[in-house]
Protein backbone atom coordinates (compact mmCIF):
# COMPACT_ATOMS: atom_id res chain seq x y z
CA UNK A 1 0.00 0.00 0.00
CA UNK A 2 3.22 2.32 1.13
CA UNK A 3 4.19 1.83 -2.75
CA UNK A 4 0.97 2.39 -4.60
CA UNK A 5 0.01 5.10 -2.95
CA UNK A 6 3.32 7.09 -3.31
CA UNK A 7 4.17 7.14 0.68
CA UNK A 8 7.37 7.53 1.74
CA UNK A 9 9.36 4.63 2.55
CA UNK A 10 13.16 4.25 3.48
CA UNK A 11 15.85 4.30 1.07
CA UNK A 12 16.73 0.99 1.55
CA UNK A 13 13.37 -0.72 1.07
CA UNK A 14 13.06 1.40 -1.99
CA UNK A 15 16.02 -0.35 -3.43
CA UNK A 16 15.40 -3.56 -2.30
CA UNK A 17 11.80 -3.09 -3.93
CA UNK A 18 13.35 -1.72 -7.12
CA UNK A 19 16.46 -3.81 -7.37
CA UNK A 20 16.42 -5.08 -10.37
CA UNK A 21 16.90 -8.61 -9.77
CA UNK A 22 14.95 -9.04 -6.71
CA UNK A 23 11.41 -10.35 -6.46
CA UNK A 24 8.85 -8.28 -4.97
CA UNK A 25 6.24 -10.21 -3.09
CA UNK A 26 2.88 -9.27 -2.04
CA UNK A 27 1.46 -11.81 0.49
CA UNK A 28 -2.40 -12.35 0.76
CA UNK A 29 -2.55 -11.55 4.16
CA UNK A 30 -1.38 -7.60 3.12
CA UNK A 31 -4.25 -7.83 1.09
CA UNK A 32 -6.93 -9.41 3.30
CA UNK A 33 -6.06 -6.89 6.28
CA UNK A 34 -6.39 -3.57 4.31
CA UNK A 35 -9.49 -4.97 2.90
CA UNK A 36 -11.11 -5.75 5.95
CA UNK A 37 -9.89 -1.87 7.24
CA UNK A 38 -11.35 -0.10 4.03
CA UNK A 39 -14.82 -2.22 4.85
CA UNK A 40 -14.95 -0.51 8.45
CA UNK A 41 -13.83 2.23 7.31
CA UNK A 42 -10.37 2.48 8.95
CA UNK A 43 -8.31 3.02 6.29
CA UNK A 44 -8.88 4.78 2.70
CA UNK A 45 -7.88 2.34 0.03
CA UNK A 46 -7.41 4.20 -3.85
CA UNK A 47 -5.81 0.89 -5.21
CA UNK A 48 -7.10 -2.15 -6.23
CA UNK A 49 -4.86 -4.44 -4.22
CA UNK A 50 -5.36 -7.03 -6.50
CA UNK A 51 -4.62 -5.54 -9.94
CA UNK A 52 -1.83 -2.99 -8.96
CA UNK A 53 0.77 -4.70 -7.68
CA UNK A 54 0.83 -7.22 -11.34
CA UNK A 55 1.44 -3.93 -12.98
CA UNK A 56 4.68 -2.90 -10.57
CA UNK A 57 5.67 -6.47 -11.05
CA UNK A 58 5.15 -7.43 -7.59
CA UNK A 59 3.78 -11.52 -7.36
CA UNK A 60 0.83 -12.52 -5.14
CA UNK A 61 2.32 -14.58 -2.22
CA UNK A 62 -1.06 -16.92 -1.40
CA UNK A 63 -1.45 -18.84 1.78
CA UNK A 64 -0.55 -22.16 2.20
CA UNK A 65 -1.59 -24.66 4.72
CA UNK A 66 1.85 -25.23 5.82
CA UNK A 67 2.01 -21.41 6.41
CA UNK A 68 -1.06 -21.76 8.66
CA UNK A 69 0.44 -23.79 10.96
CA UNK A 70 3.78 -22.22 11.29
CA UNK A 71 1.88 -19.04 12.17
CA UNK A 72 -0.07 -20.90 15.05
CA UNK A 73 3.18 -22.47 16.57
CA UNK A 74 5.06 -18.75 16.52
CA UNK A 75 6.14 -17.38 19.90
CA UNK A 76 3.54 -14.64 21.08
CA UNK A 77 6.04 -11.32 20.57
CA UNK A 78 3.16 -10.25 18.13
CA UNK A 79 -0.33 -10.89 18.60
CA UNK A 80 -1.60 -9.51 14.96
CA UNK A 81 -2.69 -12.71 13.19
CA UNK A 82 -1.95 -11.02 9.45
CA UNK A 83 1.67 -9.81 10.81
CA UNK A 84 2.50 -13.64 12.21
CA UNK A 85 1.46 -14.69 8.76
CA UNK A 86 3.76 -12.52 7.13
CA UNK A 87 6.44 -13.20 9.28
CA UNK A 88 5.71 -16.76 8.51
CA UNK A 89 5.27 -16.34 5.05
CA UNK A 90 9.15 -14.52 4.88
CA UNK A 91 10.49 -17.13 7.25
CA UNK A 92 9.21 -20.44 5.22
CA UNK A 93 9.65 -18.50 1.69
CA UNK A 94 13.17 -17.04 2.26
CA UNK A 95 11.57 -13.31 2.15
CA UNK A 96 12.83 -10.11 3.31
CA UNK A 97 9.99 -8.39 5.24
CA UNK A 98 9.67 -4.56 4.97
CA UNK A 99 7.64 -3.21 7.75
CA UNK A 100 7.59 -0.07 10.20
CA UNK A 101 6.45 -2.69 13.09
CA UNK A 102 9.83 -2.70 16.06
CA UNK A 103 8.00 -6.06 17.29
CA UNK A 104 9.22 -7.75 13.62
CA UNK A 105 12.65 -7.66 15.30
CA UNK A 106 11.86 -10.60 17.77
CA UNK A 107 11.46 -13.06 15.33
CA UNK A 108 14.27 -14.77 13.06
CA UNK A 109 13.35 -13.03 10.01
CA UNK A 110 15.14 -10.77 7.52
CA UNK A 111 13.95 -7.42 7.35
CA UNK A 112 13.79 -3.90 6.12
CA UNK A 113 12.89 -0.33 7.62
CA UNK A 114 10.17 1.08 5.85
Amino acid sequence: MWWSSGSPISPAATQGITAPNNEVFVSVASVWEAEIKAASGRLRLDADLEAEPAEHGFRSLEISAAHAMAAARLPRHHGDPFDRMLIVQAQLEGLTLVTRDPVFARYEVPLLAA
